[in-house]
């Protein structure tokens, strides 16, 4: 258990490093050196975890997605609470705003950011597949336009949020999509039932801290010392 625990840590300790050089070098410039020095690991450590620098993109690119919420009853609570809790580490995580950064990087012609937006995508419309069956959405709602939809229009609320404030007010922008979004594509009966509110990221990830300290030694989903506050 304690090399698995290790091994989870260096993964953790590359991955932010990639990220940190990612941010301020952009992913063309980076170099496997400059990642190296900057997370204080051999070579072989790497290339353990990672078989290439393109590798390293695609494990900053999971960020985005890597964090089990809590169950609910709705599952377009559940789609709700992913925006929310993204919008709430965006502000607060070093390697969640890198992950945003290098896929909406124009300068990274060699990388292939397809998989950053397809696994957000695919995430989307899996909740809206699930929660068309449930009887939660209109009868007129396309689940994978309306996937594509969702991501492009948090995209730009998260870029329009950093050129004016640096995400300050990011998690009430998101609540304001929300808000807007939710009544095309929701029956009335559950859309009176969800909770769109800028304190519920916070809410939600103390919840997922507490149980993972119940369960044991944490995970490098959630690092412990992130902010549990909505910020706002």
């Amino acid at each position: 258990m304690a090399r698995q625990e290790r091994a989870i840590r260096t993964r953790r300790t590359i991955l932010e490093a990639a990220a940190a050089v990612f941010d301020e070098r952009g992913y063309t410039s980076a170099t496997i050196g400059e990642i190296l020095d900057r997370a204080g690991v051999t070579k072989g450590a790497l290339y353990f975890h990672f078989g290439s620098k393109e590798e390293l993109a695609v494990g900053v690119f999971e960020e985005q997605i890597a964090i089990t919420l809590p169950p609910q009853p709705s599952r377009l609570q559940e789609l709700v609470d992913t925006g929310l809790v993204l919008a709430h580490r965006l502000r607060f995580e070093p390697l969640v705003r890198a992950s945003v950064g290098l896929a909406l990087d124009q300068g990274a012609m060699d990388l292939d950011r397809t998989p950053a937006f397809r696994m957000w995508i695919d995430q989307n419309t899996q909740k809206l597949a699930e929660a068309k069956a449930r009887g939660e959405l209109l009868e007129h709602v396309d689940v994978a336009e309306t996937a594509e939809l969702l991501v492009g229009s948090f995209s730009g609320v998260q870029l329009l949020s950093q050129l004016r404030c640096q995400r300050e007010d990011l998690e009430r922008r998101v609540v304001v999509l929300f808000e807007h979004f939710l009544p095309s594509i929701t029956v009335p009966a559950v859309l009176a039932r969800l909770d769109v509110s800028v304190e519920r990221a916070g809410r939600l990830l103390a919840q997922v801290l507490t149980e993972e300290e119940a369960a044991g030694p944490a995970q490098d989903s959630v690092p412990a010392q992130a902010p549990v506050s909505s910020g706002a």
